[in-house]
């Protein structure tokens, strides 16, 4: 039987392996697996087949709207007119809204992201027989691991 299990990468890793050993698991029937951290930036602009559910244009749009208004009003008052000024408040908007979103997805967020220390996760392997299973799983759970899961064949379950 195998256990399968995800810890954070800390020392609880260790105490599992070593309490494991202490109840008679052999260190060749522990695998340890090491995750590798996103080493690319992760993409800003959606393609056609894939999307992050983050919008970039949400506050340009906004921005976008109370700024023609804006600018529409004021343009009954100057030279070009309403609907020149309009247009050009609108698109003024819209750059501006556009820019607080890629300030704040590539600047705030990132910075974020590394202040929360996103570690990759440790996958640990364990080959024991179906007797030492519930020992083992508990051994794990004590030792704070993100999940736990058991594969075996049936006549072992």
């Amino acid at each position: 039987m195998q256990i399968f299990s995800t810890f954070e990468y800390s020392s609880y890793i260790e105490l599992a392996v070593s309490d494991l050993e202490r109840k008679g698991i052999k260190k060749e029937d522990i695998f340890i697996v090491p995750l590798n951290n996103r080493t690319e930036n992760r993409r800003i602009f959606d393609s056609l087949h894939r999307s992050d559910g983050v919008s970039l244009i949400d506050l340009g749009m906004a921005l976008a709207t109370a700024f023609s208004v804006i600018g529409a009003s004021i343009g009954f008052k100057l030279s070009w007119g309403p609907i020149y000024w309009g247009i050009i408040s609108a698109f003024i908007g819209f750059i501006l809204g556009l820019g607080i979103k890629l300030f704040i997805f590539k600047v705030i967020r990132r910075n974020q992201r590394l202040l929360r220390g996103k570690h990759s996760e440790v996958i640990l392997i364990v080959d024991c027989h179906a007797a030492d299973a519930e020992a083992v799983e508990q051994t794990l759970w004590k030792n704070l691991a993100l999940g736990v899961s058991k594969v075996g064949s049936d006549s072992e379950i």
